[in-house]
């Protein structure tokens, strides 16, 4: 028997009320934020971040639905400042309205500044979803007006609770008297996506036989491997083949991160995600042994954005190629973590009098920079002289790794500041 709507059962299963929502208790049970904005049918712009298939489209639908105004949706992925200037343009002849789009983090900067004054004026309240950090991808004027609220991933309970709220409700699958013997695969290879979860289970339950019930991890795997895409840039291979890509780089394997962002390219992946990956690994895995790895990550980041796709692949390319092929160091990364960690533990430690600002009369009476010694006016333009508050004097916190640029940095600090360096 094959499905006898061409409507997903991810789709047929959406629900349409609080009530019949999973996952999100934060922010959906009783009293929370968003039941009580559907029980007061007041809303407010919103943004929704969180990873894919936890519930942020169907959220906006059952906002919506609870209000009692016009309603439009726009996918960020084919709609430009016209469509948006449209749907406004039908807001303001509405007096008001509830416009939600898809993938926000998509949306450039001109097309996220034309929604500004819709928004500030109240012709729309708008949603927008992301799976993107907002911080960085929301301009600051349009995110200033936005509450946003972060989603959480679907837990295994949930995911359970979604394939039996599906058996007890849709028809098909209740004609199929499905069962589900194990649960393994099923929660595994959805990665905590309930669109994928609810597809996987369609596409499994239609390669059952006439007189087959029962669902089990080897069935699963089997219609995963026959039937599903190689890559899904919003389910689990997404952060399996970044970690496979990263970790590429991390091990000086060019061949093997060319391979993995192939994948991600082919994949349909945004190229700034990658961009923004490696540029983030040119100071975290190669830091100060390669100096040059940040500033080429940092102009191919830029470079993505200003050239677009399919040009920028080869920019990708050359930025990989490069990290994977430049010296490794974490000394910059330990050091802050090492940092930050003294900070947590000691608190707010008085800054030395010798190292304070003294723009005031008062504040050298009180020996504010008093002692202090300028380098430059020394041999070599350096002078011993402590630096750190008295509590954690003479700590160490950067330890240059073992690699020929940072090991001339060691030979200077050696010779500056003598047996704290001496190893």
């Amino acid at each position: 028997m094959q499905v006898n709507s061409n409507t997903p059962l991810a789709e047929r299963m959406r629900p349409r009320t609080l009530d019949a929502f999973i996952g999100q208790e934060h922010l959906v049970a009783p009293g929370k934020i968003l039941e009580q904005m559907v029980q007061n049918k007041k809303a407010y712009s919103i943004i929704f971040w969180g990873p894919p298939g936890v519930g942020k489209t169907t959220l906006a639908q059952i906002i919506a639905r609870s209000l009692d105004m016009p309603f439009f949706t726009l996918s960020a992925i084919d709609s430009g400042v016209k469509d948006v200037r449209l749907v406004i343009e039908k807001a303001r002849m509405a007096g008001h309205a509830l416009l939600f789009i898809d993938e926000i983090h998509r949306f450039n900067k001109a097309q996220q500044d034309s929604l500004l004054g819709a928004v500030e004026k109240g012709i729309i309240t708008l949603i927008g979803a992301t799976t993107e950090n907002p911080s960085f991808e929301v301009i600051s004027a349009l995110l200033s007006r936005c509450q946003v609220y972060v989603l959480k991933s679907l837990t295994e309970e949930h995911m359970k609770d979604l394939v039996n709220q599906a058996l007890e409700k849709d028809e098909w699958l209740k004609e199929r008297e499905v069962v589900i013997k194990e649960w393994e695969a099923l929660i595994q290879l959805s990665g905590g996506d309930a669109r994928k979860l609810l597809n996987l289970l369609e596409l499994v339950v239609s390669s059952l036989g006439e007189n087959e019930h029962d669902v089990v991890n080897d069935l699963v795997v089997d219609v995963v491997q026959n039937k599903m895409a190689i890559y899904d840039k919003n389910g689990e291979q997404h952060y399996d083949i970044i970690s496979a890509f990263i970790k590429s780089l991390r091990g000086s394997d060019p061949n093997a991160a060319v391979y993995w962002m192939a994948r991600m390219i082919e994949g349909g992946e945004d190229p700034k995600f990658i961009a923004r990956r490696m540029l983030i690994l040119a100071s975290e895995d190669i830091g100060n042994a390669n100096p040059n790895a940040l500033l080429l990550a940092t102009t191919t980041f830029q470079a993505v954005q200003m050239i677009g796709w399919p040009e920028s692949r080869i920019v990708l390319s050359q930025c990989a190629t490069y990290l994977a092929s430049s010296p490794k160091s974490n000394a910059a990364y330990m050091a802050i973590n090492n940092a930050q960690s003294i900070v947590g533990k000691t608190g707010n430690l008085p800054v030395p009098l010798h190292i304070r600002n003294a723009p005031t009369g008062l504040m050298k009476n009180l020996d504010y920079g008093k002692g202090y010694k300028y380098a430059h006016d020394f041999p070599g333009n350096f002078v011993e002289q402590e630096f750190l508050p008295d509590k954690i004097a003479g700590k160490k916190l950067y330890n240059p790794g073992n690699n020929a640029a940072e090991a001339r940095q060691r030979e200077y600090l050696k010779h500056c500041w003598k047996e704290k360096y001496d190893y």
